[in-house]
């Protein structure tokens, strides 16, 4: 194989990962969330069952005040409530509604259903090898999603 060079490597991971998200947001506006945006999903991944702002951005890796700003959008939306804290009442906790699972429930199921269609594309064990290289790769450095558990089950 000839040699590539490295810039384009980075190029196409991030064009692989857009094209997932992208079409998983078309599909799901077709699903009844055509509001959601990729940004919303992953703040409802970082709340999990529920979480203060605090916990978004540290989980993200944004600013408080960019996490609250996402969160707030997302109480517009129907996907959280907030709720004062019971252990601190100058916090806030944010919780998917029902609404909210069914965004996360739909999106997983998508990003299933994308996932057989590139297999189908470049072949199951292809797509297989390219995810265990990836995983080996990046090691514990990929996006972790905890307090999921209940909400796409």
């Amino acid at each position: 194989m000839a040699a590539r060079p490295g810039f384009e490597l980075p190029l196409l991971l991030l064009a692989g990962f857009r094209e997932i998200v992208d079409e998983t947001h078309r599909r799901l506006a077709a699903l009844g969330h055509p509001e959601a945006r990729p940004a919303h999903g992953f703040a409802m991944q970082a709340i999990g069952v529920g979480a203060t702002a605090t916990d978004v951005g540290r989980r993200l890796g944004v600013s408080k005040q960019a996490a609250a700003k996402t969160i707030e959008r997302l109480v517009e939306l129907g996907y959280v409530t907030q709720e004062p804290d019971p252990a601190d009442a100058r916090r806030k906790i944010a919780t998917p509604t029902e609404h909210g699972r069914d965004m996360l429930r739909r999106s997983a199921a998508l990003f299933d259903d994308i996932q057989a269609e590139w297999a189908e594309a470049i072949g199951v064990a292809h797509l297989d090898r390219l995810h265990a290289d990836l995983a080996r790769l990046v090691g514990d450095r990929a996006f972790q999603i905890d307090g999921l558990s209940g909400l796409t089950d």
